[in-house]
């Protein structure tokens, strides 16, 4: 279970340059999933061996720099509700305004741990400039330049000190589904559906707010334990920031589990904030299914759930080998499919290939399709293996790796699926020297 940064503060102090700069750093190096460039607001960090999530709330408000206050202590509110760790970004250029303190107020009242980092110190003389944050009364300030990368390590060395260890109470070994999407869509119908049977309840681990209600779900030889993120808190107004709340809902769901429901509505379609909570799933290595819901409503003609599935199946690329289950929970249909296709994600997910299979079946391929020449050298690549991760990731060991073209590395990921099911299931590939 990851611990979830969120980086707030008021509109133009270098949050995002702040995100960028963190979450490259990891990026750059790891991410090998294609695709994620769509979510620019959301990331994974690691600081001395520890990964965390990091969410850039400015990257959610909308419109001009005379922004709502309202909106912004919104977004405070809500990270803090959310987050396990908040870093409270200031300007030393523009000196304390009313809005830093209106959020260093609430942050006080907050019991989360707050990290506050003064940016744009970028000469020395900018340091006694900073000093001024203390009368915010949120402990030590951290100086720090996010456009040049100076004092970003004694700030991250601050707050992974501040992430609470994992409790020593283990929930159960079974798989963890997490039902996630927009608002709306019929995430608490499907749990209440699927919960309808009185005898099917084992146990009821509700959260504090902030987690999702984790049920223990066992029908028809499934034992699994649901992640709702539905339902938790009342939404506040109608103006609410629904992107943001959503995906803040369901961050925390997507990383504590091993395979998502994405529910998307069937008169909308995928949308783009339902691909952004996909590019979320994919980051964590997590399964998915998406489940349409609300068919029923929709005019039936001849094909017109293949054409639908060819259709979003386009908008999802390039992560298209995801299976599609369409529902309507009024009408209770096709609700126990979404399940059993779940549970064969959950299969897929764990699937472990012999390394000797691997490169009987793998070698060939690689052989009548080879990587295109890089200045007329040769590239060949002669061995592979599955790495022992929870998340299918394969290493592909070859004589010149850093000219292997990302477009080369999805016929492999293609040529993987086509001979062993990893349907919904993202795939990690690395490319290492011999």
């Amino acid at each position: 279970m990851g611990n979830i940064v969120a980086i707030v503060g008021r509109p133009n102090v270098g949050k995002s340059t702040l995100f960028n700069r963190l979450v490259e750093q990891r990026d750059a190096i790891t991410d090998a999933t294609a695709g994620t460039t769509r979510d620019r607001h959301y990331g994974k960090c690691e600081w001395n061996g520890i990964i965390f999530s990091l969410i850039d709330t400015g990257g959610y408000i909308s419109g001009s720099d005379d922004i709502f206050e309202g909106e912004i202590r919104k977004q405070v509110k809500l990270a803090v509700d959310e987050a396990d760790s908040v870093l409270f970004i200031v300007d030393t250029q523009g000196g304390i305004t009313t809005m830093d303190e209106v959020i260093a107020g609430m942050l006080r009242k907050a019991k989360k741990p707050v990290i506050l980092g003064a940016n744009k110190v970028d000469t020395f003389g900018k340091e006694y400039t900073a000093a001024e944050f203390y009368k915010l009364g949120l402990g030590e300030v951290f100086s720090l330049s996010a456009a040049h990368g100076a004092g970003t390590g004694d700030l991250l060395d601050a707050l992974v000190d501040t992430f609470r260890k994992p409790t020593e109470e283990e929930e159960p070994e079974i798989p963890r589904l997490a039902i996630v999407g927009k608002p709306n869509v019929g995430k608490s119908s499907l749990v209440n559906a699927l919960l309808g049977k009185e005898q099917s309840i084992v146990t009821d681990v509700a959260g504090t707010t902030r987690d999702p209600i984790n049920t223990r779900w066992n029908v028809f030889g499934h034992d699994v334990m649901l992640l709702d993120t539905a339902g938790i808190r009342k939404k506040g107004k109608v103006d609410e920031d629904i992107e943001f709340y959503s995906v803040m809902r369901s961050i925390r769901a997507i990383e504590d589990s091993d395979v998502c429901v994405l529910m998307v509505d069937a008169r909308d379609g995928v949308q783009q904030q339902d691909l952004h909570i996909l590019s979320i799933i994919q980051k964590n290595g997590k399964g998915v299914v998406v489940v349409v819901n609300k068919w029923d409503l929709i005019a039936k003609e001849t094909n017109t759930m293949k054409g639908f599935e060819e259709e979003q199946k386009r908008r999802m690329e390039p992560f298209t080998d995801v299976p599609m289950v369409f529902t309507s929970v009024v009408e209770k249909q096709r609700i126990l499919k979404v399940m059993e296709v779940a549970m064969q994600v959950y299969e897929d997910r764990k699937r472990r290939i012999p390394t000797r299979k691997l490169n009987d079946i793998m070698l060939p391929e690689i052989e009548r399709q080879q990587p295109p020449m890089y200045k007329a050298k040769q590239i060949s690549i002669k061995f592979i293996q599955q790495l022992p991760l929870h998340v299918p990731s394969f290493v592909f060991h070859c004589n010149l790796p850093q000219y292997v073209r990302p477009s080369y590395e999805r016929f492999l990921e293609n040529r993987l699926r086509h001979h062993w099911r990893f349907t919904g299931v993202p795939i990690r590939i690395y490319i290492r020297k011999k």
